[in-house]
C-alpha cells in the first residue's frame, strides 16, 4: 500500500435525494468515506448504487434537481460551504475528473490541444507558447506518441485510448491533489485499458496525485487500488485494505462480485465455466430504487443469508470477523486459509 501523510478528502454523513416526476429518488444514503493523501481508493459497486453521483457530489457537479446534505471536508475546507465561484476555481485545480465516455466529455468541434490548454489558461494563467509547450509536456506524460502532431487534432480523429489518455491530460493538467476517474477503461480493450492503468499508477506515485476510483470493474480495483469502498444502493456496505477485501469478503454482496469476475481457477475445479455454456455466477434481481432510507437491509431480497432481523432493522457498519467494517446482520465467516495467511492480491 502507499505510504499516505494525511486524509485529503473526509465525506460525512453524505445524502443526495433527486426530485423526479415520480416522486423523490434517495440515490446516496449517509456515505461516509475517506481519502488520503497519495492513496488510491476505488470506489465499487453495480450500477445504479451512486458511485457516480457521490463523485459529482463532492465538487457541486449536479443537477438543480438533487438535494444534498452532510459533509465534504477537503483539504482543510468544506466544500458544502464554498460559493459556485470558490468551487470553479477548485474543480479542474485541486479536484480533476476523468468521465466515463471521452467522446461526450471532449467538445467535438475544438482540437484536444485548444481543450488541454484552456485548463491552463483558466487556472494557470498561461498564454501563447507556454501554453503549447505545457500541453505537449502533458500529451507525453500520458504516453501519446507524436504529441504535437496529435495537439492540431480534433476527438473523432483519435482512437479511444487515446481520447482517454487526452481525459487523463487535462485532469493533471495543474497536478491536482485528487483525481476522480469514473470508469476510466470503460469500453477499452484489454491492452488499452491495461495502458490507461499504468498511466494511473505511474502518474500517481510521480506527482503524489490521490485517486478516486469509481469502477464495477473488480479486475481493476485488484491491479490498481490500495483500498476498497463498496456501496450497494446508495450505501457503504463494507471497506477494507485492497487485499483483505480480496482474501476476507465480509459482506453477501462483495462476495457475489467477486464470485461474478472469471476465475480459471474456479473452472478447471469444476466451477461454472463459460466456455461450456454454463455462464458466470450472478447476483440474482436488480439494485432497487429507493425513495427514502428504509429502515431493513437494503440488500435482503437478493441475498440467501436473509431473515427478520434483515427485513426490519438496519445493520450499522461496524467491524465484521476480517476486522474490517462491514454493514451485515450476518457477515460472511473468515476463512481458515485466510486465518492462515491466504489470499493475494
Amino acid at each position: 500500500m502507499t505510504a499516505n501523510t494525511g486524509t485529503l478528502l473526509a465525506v460525512r454523513d453524505l445524502t443526495v435525494r433527486f426530485r423526479t416526476e415520480d416522486g423523490t429518488v434517495l440515490a446516496v444514503d449517509q456515505v461516509c468515506f475517506e481519502v488520503a493523501e497519495r492513496e488510491l481508493v476505488a470506489l465499487v459497486g453495480e450500477s445504479g448504487c451512486g458511485k457516480s453521483v457521490t463523485a459529482m457530489a463532492l465538487t457541486g457537479l449536479l443537477p438543480a434537481s438533487a438535494t444534498v446534505s452532510g459533509e465534504i471536508g477537503f483539504a482543510g475546507q468544506d466544500l458544502r460551504r464554498r460559493s459556485e465561484r470558490r468551487l470553479r476555481a477548485i474543480r479542474g485545480r485541486d479536484i480533476a475528473y476523468v468521465f466515463q465516455e471521452p467522446m461526450t466529455s471532449l467538445n467535438p468541434v475544438l482540437t484536444v490541444g485548444h481543450q488541454i490548454g484552456e485548463v491552463l489558461r483558466r487556472h494557470q494563467r498561461m498564454r501563447g507558447a507556454a501554453v503549447r509547450r505545457r500541453a505537449t509536456e502533458l500529451m507525453e506524460l500520458v504516453g501519446i506518441p507524436l504529441p504535437a502532431r496529435r495537439l492540431r487534432e480534433y476527438p473523432h480523429q483519435l482512437s479511444g485510448g487515446m481520447r482517454q489518455r487526452v481525459m487523463i491530460a487535462m485532469a493533471l493538467a495543474c497536478t491536482p491533489k485528487l483525481l476522480v476517474a469514473d470508469e476510466p477503461t470503460t469500453a477499452l480493450d484489454v491492452t488499452v485499458q491495461a495502458g490507461i492503468l499504468d498511466v494511473l499508477r505511474t502518474l500517481s506515485a510521480e506527482t503524489g496525485t490521490a485517486v478516486l476510483l469509481i469502477t464495477h470493474d473488480l479486475g481493476v480495483v485488484a491491479d490498481l487500488a490500495d483500498r476498497v469502498v463498496v456501496m450497494y444502493a446508495g450505501r457503504v456496505i463494507e471497506e477494507a485494505d485492497v487485499v483483505d477485501l480480496f482474501a476476507r469478503p465480509g459482506h453477501p454482496y462483495t462476495r457475489g462480485l467477486l464470485d461474478a469476475v472469471p476465475n480459471p481457477a474456479r473452472h478447471a475445479s469444476g466451477g461454472p465455466d463459460p466456455a461450456a455454456g454454463q455462464g458466470l455466477r450472478e447476483i440474482p434481481g436488480r439494485v432497487p430504487v429507493l425513495a427514502d432510507s428504509p429502515d431493513a437491509c437494503t440488500f435482503a431480497e437478493r441475498c440467501t443469508r436473509t431473515d427478520d432481523t434483515c427485513r426490519t432493522r438496519r445493520p450499522e457498519l461496524s467491524a465484521g470477523p476480517a476486522g474490517h467494517p462491514v454493514r451485515c446482520w450476518h457477515p460472511l465467516a473468515v476463512p481458515a486459509s485466510s486465518l492462515a495467511g491466504g489470499g493475494a492480491r
